[in-house]
């Protein structure tokens, strides 16, 4: 792959072909061919590029070769991440690993431990997910780590609609275009949990599978290779937090994923009531892989768990807040607000 960043730094022998020393590239190609004017099929969000990848998808479909698609796509994600690094100027540089790329303004050893740390984080998560975790196809695992709050909601709100109030977050992983992990510059403690969450969601990309149940997995493999930290809340506080919040109009909310972009203690229940479902799920390691494999989140994995799990979403949760029987808590996408979301917040 190397060669392949060469030859993307080089570019054409001829005059038009180069760049100006430290300017990211105009262009890209493999092997000399298949050339595809990148710059021109980039927009600026708040000062940061961002690729019309639908265009990029295009050129690679009609010009490049099956077997060396793959390796477009690296061609190109690293492109874009030189435009990326020269919009923020320095100190920002580009660090490389065996399976990772890293963007940030860290030290340098910092930024080694930081690369060490997601390679290995990759091969713990398929070890922990086993049957699930599927590392994405094609290119390296990207982390963006930007120096401050303003700088990341600056670029993360692309990200966003256009309109309404989100929660914060601490990181994100990114699945459009070109799929990578955004976050906050810190010390590597901080940053740890944040690359464990967040590449747990790429690994769950290839599953169709309701956001409670993307989040509950990456907040429980978190967990498990980064610590749990500490809680806000004694366990007594939370479960009489849950008791108090959730009703139906809420859990409809939670089932489709919407709960999650709450700015109120909805978010932070979404995260743990999916932590708690998940935790219980996966006592039976076998049954509950085969609920995720079969999972949709048009139904928020309900028919799924009928299935392999033999039991009703919305019956569990009412035993777990210790109410009592009711219909309005099975997932009902009648009732949802637009399309269920994803996870990876």
């Amino acid at each position: 792959m190397l060669d392949f960043f060469r030859r993307l730094s080089s570019g054409d022998e001829s005059p038009a072909g180069r760049e100006p020393d430290g300017a990211p590239p105009r262009e890209i190609s493999l092997d000399g061919l298949h050339r595809f004017p990148i710059a021109d099929h980039m927009k600026l969000h708040n000062g940061f590029p961002v690729v019309d990848w639908p265009s990029v998808e295009r050129w690679i479909g009609d010009t490049v070769p099956k077997n060396k698609r793959a390796a477009a796509r690296e061609v190109g994600e690293r492109a874009w991440l030189q435009h990326f690094r020269h919009a923020l100027g320095a100190p920002f540089r580009i660090d490389e690993g065996r399976t990772a790329l890293l963007l940030s303004s860290l030290e340098r050893n910092v930024a080694q431990a930081t690369l060490e740390y997601m390679e290995r984080t990759l091969r713990r998560i398929g070890a922990v997910l086993q049957g699930i975790a599927q590392a994405p196809e094609g290119g390296k695992a990207v982390l963006i780590v930007l120096d401050d709050e303003g700088q990341y909601y600056e670029y993360v709100s692309h990200y966003y609609p256009e309109s309404g109030e989100f929660a914060f977050s601490g990181g994100m992983h990114i699945a459009l275009g070109f799929s990578h992990f955004v976050t906050i510059k810190s010390d590597l403690r901080q940053i740890e949990p944040v690359i464990a969450h967040e590449m747990t969601h790429g690994c769950l990309a290839h599953l169709p599978i309701p956001a409670w149940l993307n989040e509950g997995i990456a907040v429980n493999t978190e967990h498990r290779l980064a610590g749990a930290g500490q809680p806000l809340y004694t366990p007594e506080q939370m479960r009489r937090k849950h008791q108090r919040y959730w009703g139906e109009a809420e859990i409809q909310e939670f089932w489709s994923g919407k709960s999650y972009l709450r700015t109120d203690d909805g978010n932070m229940l979404s995260y743990d009531l999916a932590r708690i479902l998940v935790e219980q799920f996966a006592k039976d390691w076998e049954r509950f892989r085969d609920f995720v494999i079969a999972a949709n989140r048009a139904d928020a994995g309900a028919s799924a768990a009928r299935k392999h799990l033999g039991l009703s979403l919305g019956a569990t949760v009412l035993a777990l807040l210790e109410r009592e029987p009711g219909s309005g808590w099975e997932p009902n996408p009648r009732t949802w607000d637009g399309e269920a979301e994803k996870g990876g917040f």
